[in-house]
C-alpha cells in the first residue's frame, strides 16, 4: 500500500508538472455537472497514526457553473457550485459502522487550461455525515460536521465526459454535540465519472 505521505507527494509533483507545461486553453461552454464517485480515506482519531481510520463512500455530485471565464494565465477558470448526496458511508476501522452524508456547499474551480485531455481543479467543502453509532465511539455523537478541502484532475474521454482523480484533506467532528468532540483528520481519495450538460 503506498504511503499517504508519498501518494500526496505524488499527486502535488502532478499539478506542478501541469502548472509548468504549455497548455492551450479550454471553453467550457457546459453549464451542469453530474457525476458518479467513490471515496477511501485513511487518517487518525484519537492518536497520532494516521493508519487507525478508514472510511470509505459512493455517491452523486451534481453541480452548476456559476460564473463567466475569470482571470488571466493558469488560474483563468469558472467559478461551480454543487453538492454531494453519499448514500454509503462506511468506516471499516477503527470500529465498523454505516450510514450516509451531505455536503450542500461545494465551491470549485475548474481551471480553463488543457493539458493533452486533464484540466486542474480545486475545491471546498463543508456538510454533514449521520451514522448508526457514534462516531468515533464512546461519548461522542452519531451526528458530525464535514469539511474537506483540495483538488484533483479531469481526464477527459469524451467532449463531455471525464474520469475525475482527487485528492482532499478531510476533518469530521461533532462540534460540541457529545460530551467529548474528538476528530477525524486525514486524507481523502476520490475517483469519479462526470457528464456534462
Amino acid at each position: 500500500m503506498i504511503a499517504p505521505a508519498r501518494f500526496s507527494a505524488a499527486v502535488a509533483t502532478v499539478l506542478l508538472l501541469a502548472c509548468a507545461a504549455v497548455a492551450q486553453e479550454r471553453t467550457r461552454n457546459n453549464n451542469w455537472d453530474i457525476s458518479i464517485w467513490v471515496i477511501g480515506a485513511t487518517g487518525e482519531e484519537n492518536s497520532n497514526s494516521f493508519t487507525e481510520a478508514q472510511t470509505w463512500g459512493a455517491g452523486i455530485f451534481i453541480g452548476k457553473v456559476i460564473t463567466n471565464e475569470i482571470g488571466g494565465g493558469w488560474w483563468r477558470g469558472r467559478l461551480e457550485y454543487g453538492f454531494d448526496l453519499m448514500p454509503v458511508f462506511v468506516q471499516s476501522r477503527p470500529a465498523n459502522l454505516h450510514e450516509g452524508c451531505f455536503a450542500p456547499v461545494i465551491l470549485r474551480w475548474n481551471s480553463s487550461r488543457l493539458i493533452g485531455r486533464a484540466t486542474p481543479y480545486i475545491e471546498l467543502a463543508g456538510g454533514a455525515v449521520r451514522t448508526s453509532t457514534n462516531l468515533p465511539s464512546g461519548d461522542t455523537s452519531n451526528f458530525n460536521f464535514t469539511a474537506k478541502g483540495g483538488g484533483g484532475i479531469y481526464l477527459f474521454t469524451r467532449d463531455r465526459q471525464s474520469f475525475d482523480i482527487g485528492c482532499r484533506w478531510s476533518h469530521i467532528s461533532n462540534a460540541n454535540l457529545g460530551a467529548r468532540n474528538p476528530e477525524f483528520n486525514g486524507i481523502e481519495f476520490r475517483l469519479g465519472y462526470h457528464w456534462f450538460r
